[in-house]
């Protein structure tokens, strides 16, 4: 559920500038596709997305302070913050200062929309769409719904008052790549969701996923952002006939090779090999370099990056290395990294306790693979394979004492 209108859209309480210290909205000239300011952002934003929050921020901080009434500072502020996020998302230490960011952007960029000049309204709408989609974003993360769409609504709202847009930059496909693929997708996989998108177009999701890749090739602020989702869709929705995942693994691979301190791009980079099933050295080398940067406590790899690399080591190693001591002391780390997360559900810690009862079993001890299956059992997930498997096991073995 906590994806569901996170993915609908990509993209008020108290507003850091109110509007009375508000110049004219023509007094600052649009800055989003000035090459200059580009330029002087390029290492910025390469250092946000890598992880390297502080280096990013300074540089954000000069915008605000350089062009206090203009909103990209402000909004590149609040990207940061959900970047601080996004490894574990139920870390809400950021939440108040992400939405206090993008409202300064919406108060900034509300009064940019009433200027004169065409090119300053549609960047302002630019960023009104941004603004209210990461509020989207951040109230799905916290099943507020009610408040996910609503502020879904009003990025659509600025999305068409920038429909205007072709002939300044890729950056504003963003918002109508995302909303054509995923006000598709959702009532197509969420049935009980549509009748909160009965006053929603319908978009196109083949178009969509078109006009993503253009902005993952040629945006500068948005192009990550792009790559970001691309990745996902490809990952999440194989399609027949047509190997997305292939595509979901270069995606990443090349973020990972762009950014590799970014804790999110690292862990998914290995959910890609894994998918893949057949450069698995390559595997085990990236797990063990994320268990070493939890280790050495760098920002971002905490117990879900080590839930992730864990269980891609155990498997490994039980399956295909056939290295029964390695996958037994992996599989259990698996478990104690999903029981700090309190994930008892998730097949990571569901598989894990199912590998541990078949290595056990093999070896002839029995006591230690009912142990596991009544575990499995015990977390009640009665649709879920493991549950099955765990079930007939301890029939059979009840038998057998």
């Amino acid at each position: 559920m906590r994806y569901i209108f996170l993915i609908l859209i990509f993209f008020s309480t108290n507003s850091r500038v109110s509007a009375q210290q508000l110049p004219h909205p023509d007094s600052v000239q649009m800055l989003i596709a000035n090459t200059a300011i580009q330029l002087e952002c390029t290492e910025a934003m390469n250092n946000l997305y890598n992880f390297k929050f502080q280096k990013a921020e300074s540089v954000f901080h000069w915008l605000e302070r350089s062009y206090p009434e203009h909103p990209l500072g402000y909004f590149l502020m609040g990207l940061s913050q959900w970047w601080k996020i996004v490894p574990n998302v139920d870390n809400k230490r950021y939440d108040k200062s992400l939405l206090a960011y993008m409202d300064t952007t919406i108060s900034l960029s509300k009064i940019r929309l009433q200027s004169e000049k065409k090119e300053t309204r549609i960047e302002a709408a630019f960023f009104l769409s941004l603004a209210y989609g990461f509020r989207g974003r951040i109230f799905s993360e916290r099943k507020k719904w009610t408040a996910a769409a609503g502020a879904g609504k009003k990025a659509l709202k600025y999305i068409e008052l920038a429909s205007e847009k072709s002939e300044l930059s890729p950056e504003f496909l963003l918002g109508d790549g995302l909303y054509n693929y995923y006000s598709v997708w959702i009532p197509e996989n969420y049935k009980y969701l549509r009748p909160l998108l009965w006053f929603f177009k319908k978009g196109d999701k083949e178009l969509g996923l078109k006009q993503l890749q253009e902005v993952s090739t040629h945006a500068f602020y948005t192009r990550t952002e792009a790559q970001f989702f691309l990745m996902r869709l490809y990952a999440n929705e194989p399609k027949q006939g047509e190997n997305r995942s292939a595509k979901a693994l270069a995606i990443v691979e090349n973020l990972y090779t762009k950014y590799p301190d970014n804790a999110y791009f690292h862990r998914y980079y290995a959910r890609a090999l894994y998918i893949k099933g057949s450069r698995t050295e390559e595997l085990e080398k990236v797990c063990l370099s994320i268990l070493e940067n939890i280790e050495q406590k760098k920002i971002g790899y905490e117990a879900v990056s080590g839930r992730y690399a864990t269980f891609y080591l155990g498997y490994i190693y039980k399956k295909q290395f056939k290295d029964e001591a390695k996958a037994i002391k992996y599989l259990e780390m698996c478990i104690k990294y999903s029981e700090k997360l309190k994930a008892f559900t998730a097949g990571y810690y569901l598989y894990s306790l199912l590998y541990l009862a078949e290595i056990a079993d093999i070896n002839e001890q029995y006591s230690q693979a009912d142990y596991y299956y009544q575990r499995i059992k015990d977390t009640k997930q009665k649709k879920h394979s493991t549950y099955k498997k765990a079930k007939i096991y301890l029939k059979k073995n009840r038998k057998r004492k």
